[in-house]
Formats: structure tokens, C-alpha cells, sequence
């Protein structure tokens, strides 16, 4: 995820949110009189201080791998993800930006339109945590009104060296409307979770214009027609 931009459209099939969709009230038919899942894409934009562990958190969401020296990420990358709640099939279009300060910049760029961002730190590192408090107060001041702000700890496998108490987070979580989990990309504890809990948090009506592939974007959601994939990347299997 060490590329620009790109980074490749994702999609390694699709985690499941539960439920059974073909007994949903409200959706369409199919033809065979099956049930048709609505299907709702959402901009997602992961932010937070360099080496917290942004890509390794989407790289076990997308493809379920860990790399255990990743490389840091130039500009941003780009993945996209299915989730299957219920009756609403998600797709994510998610942006991975880097944390490095020279990129800062461009921040902006990537959380302009987006419906739902995750901001990361290492709870072995107190001044990611910091840091992590001031990219949620840029996202409150100047990202969409709307947005779902997740708050995860990365590298709960390092508790052992722990320096944010999980107590301290959840407050701040608590404070601030957050949603929050610990995590580990490495062993993927809480890593489908947390993109579940947004997936859940996101409002799944009926605007269109949406998403969008680009960096830009409405602050809405968008919703797809059947077969649509969305602007880039495969939307992955789901529901199977």
C-alpha cells in the first residue's frame, strides 16, 4: 500500500453482517422471487500519525493479510470492501492516507465527502494518541457534519507496552460521540468489527450521487443499482 493514489481496487469477497436478507420487508423482488438486497456505497478515510498502522488495518480488512514490516504509504492509497448487513449490502470505498506531516496538505483532499473515517493510533505511543485528537477535531470542524468517526487502538497484540489506557480512549470516545474499539491488525482483533459498527452507523437511504471513487465526493451516500460495482475497484461477492 506503499503506492499513490491508486493502490489497486481491493475486494477480497466480503465480511458478513448477519441476518438473512431474502426476509427483509421492503425489498425488491427478483424475477426468481428472491429478494434484492439494497446496495449502499460510502466514502471511508482512515487517518492518523505515521506507523500507527492505517494499512495494515486495511490490508486485513480487504485481503485479510499482514505484512509485518509495511511500508509506509506515499500520498494515499486506495481499496474497496463489502460488508453485508441484513438487507443492505456496503460497499466501502476506502482511502488510506499517509501520516507523515509533509502529507497533512492533502488530508483535506481525501475526507472532503466522505461519510465515515476511522482515525488510528498505537496505544504503545501516548503522543499518536495526541495526535490522534487533533486530526478528530479537524474532522469536527471541517468534514461533513454527518460524519461517522471511528476511533481505533492499534497493536492491542502490544499491550504489554501499553501507554493509552483503554479507559482514557473511551472517555474521549464517550466525550466526543466516538465510536471506539481496540484493535490489532496483526492477529485482526476488532478489525471487521469496527468497519461493521460504521457500516451499521451509516444511514442507508435513498440519495444518490454519492461516494464516488475520486478523492472528492458528496457527503451522502451513494446507492447502487443492481450489478452496479460503483466507480472503481470490484464490489467483491457478498451474501453467498
Amino acid at each position: 500500500m506503499s503506492s499513490g493514489a491508486s493502490g489497486g481496487g481491493g475486494g477480497g469477497g466480503a465480511a458478513s453482517g448477519g441476518g438473512n436478507s431474502n426476509h427483509q420487508r421492503g425489498a425488491a423482488q427478483r424475477p426468481n422471487g428472491q429478494t434484492q438486497n439494497k446496495i449502499c456505497q460510502f466514502k471511508l478515510v482512515l487517518l492518523g500519525e505515521s506507523a500507527v498502522g492505517k494499512s495494515s488495518l486495511v490490508l486485513r480488512f480487504v485481503k485479510g493479510q499482514f505484512h509485518e514490516y509495511q511500508e509506509s504509504t506515499i500520498g494515499a492509497a486506495f481499496l474497496t470492501q463489502t460488508i453485508c448487513l441484513d438487507d443492505t449490502t456496503v460497499k466501502f470505498e476506502i482511502w488510506d492516507t499517509a501520516g507523515q506531516e509533509r502529507y497533512h496538505s492533502l488530508a483535506p483532499m481525501y475526507y472532503r465527502g466522505a461519510q465515515a473515517a476511522i482515525v488510528v493510533y498505537d496505544i504503545t505511543n501516548q503522543d499518536t494518541f495526541g495526535r490522534a485528537k487533533t486530526w478528530v477535531k479537524e474532522l469536527q470542524r471541517q468534514a461533513s457534519p454527518t460524519i461517522v468517526i471511528a476511533l481505533a487502538g492499534n497493536k492491542q497484540d502490544l499491550a504489554n507496552k501499553r501507554m493509552v489506557e483503554y479507559e482514557e480512549a473511551q472517555a474521549y470516545a464517550d466525550e466526543n460521540g466516538l465510536l471506539f474499539m481496540e484493535t490489532s491488525a496483526k492477529t485482526a482483533m476488532n478489525v471487521s468489527e469496527i468497519f461493521l459498527a460504521i457500516a451499521r452507523k451509516l444511514p442507508k437511504n435513498d440519495q444518490s450521487g454519492g461516494g464516488g471513487g475520486g478523492a472528492g465526493g458528496s457527503s451522502q451516500g451513494r446507492r447502487l443499482a443492481e450489478g452496479d460495482s460503483g466507480s472503481r475497484g470490484p464490489a467483491g461477492a457478498c451474501c453467498k
